[in-house]
């Protein structure tokens, strides 16, 4: 049996995957986002359903524990409109949570991870986990090492929150260098608000896989560099790991809300990527490394 993907309807054959959207949300609330959670399950569906119009067929969701995740739904507008969702487990920096709830989960996260990952009736299909703004805090170091125990045990994807894009030399250090976690097996999130084409060249090449996700936004305005990003890593022969994504984690930047939502990846962002580096290049991106990465245990690496 070749390599699967977790979903929240059961595992699929990764080449069976299709066109995805590697990083998106939706379900998704924090203290962070007052009034702006994704909530509303008719409006995830009518998102979905935007996607699925704009000719996508996947979507990687990384809302982790204790953030609105909301799995049963994602079972539901899965099953209803036959697009593949990828359910997260993991933890995202200590803002996001109440003080009690990381202090009582503390010191079983990895038994909380596993289970997410293999026990239904929907399992997580990766490992969300999140950096600082340059640097990792003892609570990133807690919660990237128990996801390393997470995937050690089951093969899982670990999905990293970058801030603002910045960090992923240390996070590769912590994950892969002193836990061990193979760097096929990590996507380094919003790369793309850290246009640092000297980082990106090093995480490619030691073999992490990059998202850059979601269009620009008032606080990180890169869209006009994303290109220049994309090329260089191209013609370095990074085409393989490579990953984009909408990001949507706002009810306000949703397609129905007139905000780019899930359908600017197909209907902005492919045509423009098609013709500046060819339809090959544009189906690596969205159909055949998502395949890779998102796949369950440890496929071979062949990028």
């Amino acid at each position: 049996m070749g390599p699967v993907v977790r979903t929240v309807l059961g595992d699929v054959p990764a080449e069976e995957l299709g066109v995805c959207d590697a990083h998106d949300h939706l379900f998704l609330r924090s203290p962070r986002l007052p009034g702006q959670e994704l909530d509303d399950v008719e409006a995830a569906g009518a998102e979905l359903r935007a996607f699925q119009a704009a000719g996508g067929q996947a979507v990687v969701q990384w809302t982790p524990r204790g953030m609105g995740r909301r799995r049963a739904d994602l079972a539901a507008l899965a099953s209803a409109t036959g697009v593949h969702v990828v359910a997260a487990t993991g933890l995202h920096q200590a803002v996001h949570y109440e003080r009690e709830r990381l202090d009582r989960d503390r010191d079983r996260l990895t038994e909380l991870f596993v289970r997410d990952l293999t026990h239904g009736p929907v399992r997580a299909g990766l490992i969300k986990v999140a950096g600082g703004f340059h640097g990792l805090d003892g609570h990133a170091r807690h919660v990237m090492a128990a996801a390393a125990q997470a995937h050690h045990a089951t093969g899982a994807p670990i999905a990293v929150h970058l801030e603002l894009g910045t960090g992923a030399l240390d996070v590769l250090d912590l994950l892969c260098g002193e836990l061990g976690v193979p760097p096929v097996r990590v996507v380094l999130g919003h790369l793309n608000r850290s246009p640092d084409l000297r980082v990106h060249l090093r995480a490619a090449g030691e073999g992490a896989f990059l998202a850059f996700d979601g269009p620009s936004r008032s606080h990180h305005a890169t869209d006009w560099r994303l290109f220049d990003a994309l090329t260089a890593l191209a013609e370095a022969g990074h085409a393989g790991r490579i990953l984009l994504g909408g990001d949507t984690t706002t009810a306000a930047a949703r397609s129905a809300a007139d905000g780019p939502g899930m359908p600017y990846l197909l209907r902005t962002l492919r045509p423009a990527l098609t013709a500046e580096l060819g339809e090959d290049f544009a189906h690596r991106v969205f159909v055949t490394n998502p395949a890779r990465a998102f796949a369950a245990g440890r496929p071979r690496d062949d990028a």
